[in-house]
């Protein structure tokens, strides 16, 4: 049976399962608009999934026809899957910032054997072992290329605009550019009194920006036509830049910290109070973690070296093939973040290239 959560004031959220994916599902939110209902993310592009969004809006009394627009808070295929087949039954627009839509066109361009080729130079370069390349140069070399989710993601119709209200008749949903966990990741603040009182300004459509249980995978802004040191997340062509994602994403704390909202609705777990509180507990969980980064790069390591030393929810030899490359952009992420303070620096002559703490 379809959980539907009802949170008052014309919003609800639907629980769309993520398949082979240990955070369960994505809650779709539903904002009802005098122009028809609107979904805030639409869940993974899977026959199950897009089974239980039918059956939670047909609870809601809502058939997949009557949607009216979808906003996208992000371009990852748990938020963004589904977008495309929602369009084609109900001529829905799709929204987005133009950041993350450069991303879709990007992916959508480019070969699955482009991103082997970028994935196992970027590896290569942070220090990977030969054992962990080898499958990724077996794969290009024999064909064997799995379709990676989001190749064929649907381009947005409209672009959110930072700051500015959404086009929602009779609904204030206001966008705040985000970035950190992607390049375009918007939060959506519903500037509209708290249907059951509560202190605050608004609710916050939060996708996976402030979390109550989780901090969300930070890594890099990939772009496989740049170089296996650098990333952007701007259209093909433009200047390769050294991009700074975890300094994003706590500026973009901050920011949200002050909005002062009573409620947060995220995209995965559940919905809970005191946004400034949580954003508190996740900076001082960064500024824990450099710290602690800083500590085992007394000795010079590579990105590899390093994401086998920090702690994750489960030992190295553990955690899946899959699993360890995100892993290691998100230690390179953080070595990003160290490097522009001026707390760790790149050790000349190295390769692949080493970094310790000064």
């Amino acid at each position: 049976m379809t959980q539907v959560t009802e949170h008052g004031g014309g919003v609800w959220s639907l629980r769309v399962p993520i398949p082979d994916n240990p955070l369960g599902h994505t809650l779709v939110h539903v904002l009802d608009t005098d122009r028809g209902p609107v979904l805030v993310d639409t869940g993974w592009d899977d026959p199950a999934s897009w089974s239980e969004l039918n059956d939670g809006l047909g609870a809601l009394g809502i058939g997949i026809g009557d949607v009216h627009g979808v906003v996208i808070t992000h371009h990852h295929p748990d938020h963004h899957g589904l977008s495309g087949r929602v369009r084609e039954e109900s001529g829905a627009w799709i929204a987005m910032h133009a950041a993350d839509t450069a991303v879709v066109r990007r992916t959508r361009e480019s070969d699955p054997g482009t991103w082997l080729d970028y994935l196992a130079r970027k590896l290569a370069a942070a220090g990977a072992p030969e054992e962990h390349l080898a499958p990724l140069r077996a794969a290009r070399s024999g064909g064997r290329m799995r379709t990676l989710p989001g190749l064929g993601a649907a381009l947005p119709d409209r672009e959110i605009v930072p700051g500015e209200l959404l086009d929602l008749a009779g609904r204030r949903l206001r966008a705040v550019w985000t970035p950190g966990h992607t390049p375009g990741h918007v939060c959506l603040h519903l500037e509209e009194q708290h249907p059951a009182g509560l202190p605050g300004h608004g609710r916050l459509f939060s996708g996976d920006h402030l979390l109550p249980g989780i901090s969300p995978h930070i890594g890099l802004y990939e772009d496989p036509d740049d170089s296996p040191k650098l990333s952007t997340p701007f259209e093909r062509g433009a200047p390769p830049s050294v991009t700074d994602p975890l300094g994003d994403y706590l500026d973009s704390l901050e920011r949200i910290g002050r909005l002062g909202v009573a409620e947060v609705l995220p995209a995965h777990q559940h919905a809970f109070p005191d946004a400034a509180g949580r954003v508190r507990e996740l900076l001082d969980h960064h500024e824990d973690r450099l710290t602690g980064l800083l500590a085992l790069l007394t000795t010079p390591l590579t990105p590899w070296q390093l994401a086998e030393r920090m702690e994750w929810n489960r030992p190295w030899d553990r955690i899946p093939y899959g699993s360890r490359n995100i892993a290691v952009s998100e230690a390179e992420a953080h070595i990003r973040r160290l490097v522009k303070l001026g707390r760790a620096e790149a050790v000349t002559g190295t390769e692949p290239v080493t970094y310790v703490a000064v």
